[in-house]
């Protein structure tokens, strides 16, 4: 199974550029989808989600014409957005019915074999008579995923599910998602590298609008090889290294500001080479 999108730009009414010539082909597994907020990714998962229109190009699952053909599209899609609403004084158990029933899934018995299945499946069956209101939010994001895998899609979406989450809670969203991706399309739209790290094996970067990078993490990482430089420096001395090279990434290490330079050559004889990872790619592409 394959998501190929083709040329496809989106320009609001307002005359904002969301999303300019994007191309992309994405296959069965779990594909990360990598950039800053505002670089188009929402915009991007939403027009595939059927949500909006673009202003120009197509999107195809295999044979299927995803513009023209919205609602089998939507048999075939699960979407947990950025901000998924749900009823506070509604447990899980009944919301997970309700959302079994918006997707035709009809006969009472089928619907809560299928409800049961899932609630297992994300661990939240020993507590799915419980308000969602008072859930964690992991275990929110969790019955999220729940209600995108109604109906058995052949893609699925998740845009930022792990903002907010504590690590323990991150892991095993991390475990379910790994789950989920081994034999469907599954696009993880985030801005933290470490999610793409740790689940993907292809990806894209995006920022402004435009996919920067599509391929292979490890074809990603290899691009940079032998070409990102460490050094520590003063605070004061900052602006003066970023007028000097390509500084693409900055942190504070023992007082000191430790900076990432991009460069082809060794900068000076003060710069260390360091192998590269994802995070280097991320700050390579976005700021380089």
């Amino acid at each position: 199974m394959v998501l190929k999108i083709s040329q496809l730009s989106k320009t609001y009414s307002t005359g904002l550029k969301a999303l300019t010539n994007i191309n992309l082909e994405i296959e069965s597994g779990m594909f990360g989808l990598l950039g800053p907020n505002g670089a188009g990714k929402s915009s991007l998962m939403r027009t595939i989600a059927t949500l909006q229109e673009p202003s120009e190009g197509s999107i195809f699952l295999d044979d299927l014409d995803v513009i023209k053909g919205k609602e089998e599209m939507r048999r075939y899609l699960g979407y947990l957005p950025q901000d998924f609403g749900f009823y506070p004084k509604v447990s899980a158990e009944d919301m997970l019915h309700h959302f079994a029933i918006l997707k035709g899934i009809d006969n009472k018995a089928e619907r809560k074999e299928v409800c049961d299945a899932l609630l297992h499946q994300t661990n939240l069956y020993e507590v799915r008579s419980r308000y969602i209101g008072d859930y964690s939010g992991g275990m929110r994001q969790r019955f999220g995923i729940a209600q995108a895998l109604l109906g058995n899609p052949k893609v699925v979406i998740v845009d930022e599910p792990t903002a907010g989450l504590d690590p323990q809670e991150r892991n095993r969203f991390h475990n379910l998602l790994s789950e989920v991706g081994e034999h469907i399309i599954v696009i993880l739209s985030t801005h933290i590298v470490e999610d793409v790290r740790n689940l993907c094996q292809n990806m894209a970067v995006m920022n402004l609008g435009q996919v920067l990078f599509h391929g292979k993490t490890s074809a990603a990482l290899q691009q940079i090889q032998g070409k990102i430089w460490r050094i520590k420096i003063a605070k004061d001395e900052l602006q003066t290294y970023r007028e000097r090279y390509k500084v693409i990434s900055t942190k504070v290490v023992e007082g000191k500001i430790e900076i990432h330079v991009y460069a082809d050559e060794k900068p000076d004889g003060h710069f260390e080479n360091v192998s590269p990872d994802l995070e280097d790619v991320y700050f390579a592409y976005i700021n380089r």
